[in-house]
């Protein structure tokens, strides 16, 4: 009963926080500016809110049509997860606009390669090819994305980045990321399945959530410096009127 409360409750507490971000966003017009962001942040609100109880609340939860849903829903957000890092790493380069290029023909490649290898595992299962394969991919586009994003991480330590907004949005996708991956890591090393434990999707989401929260709830580094500026030629205006 504890666990049944347990987990509902930080689902509940993830749909709270989803919907909180995403009219965060639409109050300080941040739609177009976190394309990214936004894409990811609709596609979650979609499954998580829409689709999944509107498939279990006319179905059921042992349906053919839930099971469906559910593993469509997944396929849809691991895409949307990959583009949203595609678009972290575009941002990242915006002054590397030669190492942008580079990773523009880098990336597509990536994904054919984890379409290919996904296709490739499917022999030996030709009973249920299309949920195997959905499976598959998206498991494998998601340790994908939990690497790249590490990548990202290290390409800006690199550069010496100065964009603090997207250190913590790439940090909070990590988050999402580093605790599904290492739960089915869990589960596929001690053969129980490829299930991770119900707490860990929700409670890493709602961790990303909070960061992306935190990052978006503070001004800009450019904001920051005009507004320093702002201030300094003030000071400089009184102490030459005084003088």
């Amino acid at each position: 009963m504890a666990n049944w409360i347990t987990n509902y409750g930080l689902c509940y507490f993830v749909y709270f926080l989803e919907v909180g971000l995403v009219l965060f966003m639409f109050y300080r017009g941040w739609w177009k500016r976190q394309q990214g962001v936004s894409l990811y942040l609709v596609a979650l609100l979609g499954s998580d809110v829409l689709v999944r109880p509107y498939i279990l609340h006319h179905y059921g939860v042992q349906s053919r049509q839930y099971a469906y849903a559910y593993y469509l829903s997944d396929f849809f957000l691991v895409l949307a997860a990959f583009m949203l890092v595609s678009s972290f790493f575009r941002r990242a380069c915006a002054r590397e606009p030669k190492m942008w290029q580079y990773l523009r023909l880098l990336l597509p490649a990536v994904f054919v390669l984890v379409v290919g290898y996904s296709a490739f595992s499917l022999a030996g299962h030709y009973d249920n090819l299309f949920t195997w394969f959905l499976v598959e991919f998206e498991q494998n586009l998601y340790f994908t994305c939990l690497v790249l994003n590490t990548i990202l991480y290290l390409l800006m330590r690199q550069l010496e980045s100065a964009d603090e907004e997207l250190d913590l949005l790439v940090c909070g996708v990590g988050i999402q990321f580093a605790g599904p991956a290492a739960g089915w890591a869990l589960a596929y090393l001690t053969s129980v399945g490829y299930q991770a434990p119900p707490f860990i999707i929700p409670l890493c989401t709602a961790a990303m959530l909070l960061t992306w929260f935190y990052a978006m709830s503070q001004p800009s580094r450019s904001a920051s410096e005009a507004a320093a500026r702002g201030r300094f030629a003030l000071l400089a205006q009184v102490t030459a009127s005084k003088v």
